[in-house]
Order: C-alpha cells, then structure tokens, then sequence
C-alpha cells in the first residue's frame, strides 16, 4: 500500500475541494503520532495507492477467457475494447490504485462498527462523483452509523464496469487486508488493523458498480463477512451471483435493491428467482434493515444519475445507514 501522491497545486485543489463539502483529509503525519483512545472529533478522509486496488490490471476476463487489456495503439499503448465505451487505454483509464479511506466524525472503534465498502458507477472518479458530486462522505457524517468507508476507483470517467482484479477469486479478501491497514493509520494506531479486519462489511453499489459487487460475492473471500447488500439503481446483469449469495447468507445479512425504471427487469427477475427458491422478500420501505430482509423498492419517475442524491428520498444512502441497527455512533 502506498499513500497518493500529488504536486503541491494538485494537493491544494484537492484539499479545497473538500473544504468546501466540510470534510478535512487528515496530515499523515499527525495521525500516525496520534493513538485514538475515544471517538473521533471530526472526519478524517485520505486516498492510498492500494496494491490490491481493482487497477493496474492485465490479466484475463473471466467471462471470455481473452486478456483484458486487447487493444495495441499507437506506439504499442495497450488498452481495452468496452463495448460501450469503445477503446479506452491502460494508462489514462485503468492505471489509478487510488482508494479513498474515511473514518466519520464520532467514530469510535470501541463500540460495535462495521465498514461501508462503496462501489462507484460509470463515468466517475473519486474525488469529482463520489466526494463532491454524489456526497458520499457527507451522507456517511450525517447518518448515526458507526462505520468507516472505503471506495475504490475503478475505470476512470468511462463507460466501463470491468471488476480488474476483482474478477481474480480472493482479490477482494486481499484488498480488505490492506483497507484494514490503511483504515488503522487513518484511526491512528497501526496496532487496530486487527480489529479493523474483523469488521462486519457493508457492500454498496451504484449502477455500473453492480458487476464487480458481483464478482466479489461470488469469488471475493469475504462471502460471510458481509453482512448487508445495498444496490441503488444497480441491478443490470449477474442475477445468479446475487440470487447464490442471497440463498447462502439472507439468514445472516440483509438485500436491499432500490431502482428506477432502468433496473426493473433485473430486479423483478432476481426477486422471482428467490420466490422459486421460497425466499420472501418485500417491495414496501423497510423500518430496519435486519438480517434475513429482504426488499425491492421501485422508485419509479427518477433520475439515474442523481439516485445517489435523490431517490425516493434525498440522500438515500443517509436513509439506508440510519437502519441499520446495533451499530449507532
């Protein structure tokens, strides 16, 4: 794992940026000389290079059995076909390792916590979508869950959902490894990477985030440590991954899939698929969302690209984290 690394006029727009949403990424510096004894008094936020990050990746895909990186450019630069996305390269597209790592304002390790695994859509890069545009941390603050977060960048602003190494079988037990490291030097005591690593998970997608979140519950290693399934307008394909792990952990974790007209037909096939199984589920809003709940809520009439902001209420991902009980800050 490696810390991000910026120029000084890189560092300060970045820093503005979040300044100005209300979040402050912590001085590395003081929280390693830091020991965090109670919960915290503000968020701290920072990005590493992950060595286990979804990219860098050049091997196969697991669906087609070709290389994923099947394009040779001008002067041998390597870079993929998508299908929607047409040719992007290696270098501008899938070369950035960057995770962001946050730790709310009054968390607190001591009590019953879990980690908030956020899984980004299309188009989008971390600092631009997922902090500014669609309020992630924010929403995280504002919620009364004890949880940290961690988000991976997948392709960068592209029309490409490809899982990079999350295709690979037990990649993502190895990237929650190093999350849990990183989670600890954020806190402040690189001893807790421990504690960090036997968190519950609680695994969000939005749209195109969708297949990786499906190739982590089928070949992730962390199949049983997850313990809620949250998809915001993000069920387009896979149906089977998440029909097996539902049938396999619904006892133990909760599903929650709400959805606009976009993602009707994958989401009213899953919850067919769990009937024939004798698997109930729910359409109406859930008061909790518990172990062995199960529910399909159309939100019908809405923007796709806002639904992380505004679903069938505004700031969902607020809404989702403040019920799920026995994990208040």
């Amino acid at each position: 794992m490696r810390k991000a690394t910026f120029s000084r006029r890189e560092l300060m727009a970045r820093l503005a940026a979040l300044s100005v949403l209300g979040i402050r990424l912590t001085d590395p510096r003081r929280a390693a000389a830091a020991t965090t004894k109670g919960a915290l008094a503000r968020m701290k936020a920072r990005y590493f290079r992950f060595a286990t990050a979804p990219f860098p990746y050049d091997g196969e895909r697991p669906d087609t059995g070709e290389q994923f990186l099947d394009v040779r450019g001008p002067g041998g630069r390597r870079g993929h076909n998508s299908p929607r996305g047409g040719t992007y390269y290696a270098d501008s597209t899938y070369s950035d390792s960057r995770v962001l790592v946050a730790l709310p304002g009054g968390f607190d390790l001591h009590k019953k916590a879990a980690i908030v695994v956020f899984f980004h859509g299309n188009q989008a890069i971390l600092d631009r979508d997922v902090v500014q545009r669609q309020r992630v941390l924010d929403q995280l603050q504002a919620s009364r869950l004890n949880a940290a977060l961690v988000a991976p960048q997948f392709a960068v602003d592209a029309l490409d959902s490809s899982a990079g190494r999350f295709w690979q079988p037990d990649a993502f037990a190895r990237f929650m490894a190093e999350a849990a490291a990183a989670l600890a030097e954020v806190w402040g005591a690189p001893a807790a990477r421990a504690s960090f690593a036997r968190l519950p998970i609680i695994l969000v997608a939005f749209s195109g985030g969708y297949y990786p979140a499906a190739y982590v519950l089928k070949l992730g290693g962390e199949g049983r440590r997850i313990t809620g399934l949250v998809l915001l307008d993000a069920l387009f394909g896979e149906n089977d991954s998440f029909a097996d792990w539902i049938e396999n952990h619904h006892r133990s974790a909760f599903f929650f899939s709400a959805y606009t007209e976009a993602a009707a037909p994958e989401n009213t096939a899953l919850r067919q698929q769990l009937k024939a199984e004798g698997i109930a589920s729910s359409t109406t809003r859930p008061r909790a969302l518990e172990p062995g709940g199960i529910t399909f809520l159309s939100s019908p009439g809405l923007e796709h690209r806002d639904y992380v902001t505004k679903a069938w209420v505004d700031d969902p991902l607020t809404w989702v984290f403040d019920r799920i009980p026995g994990l208040t800050r």
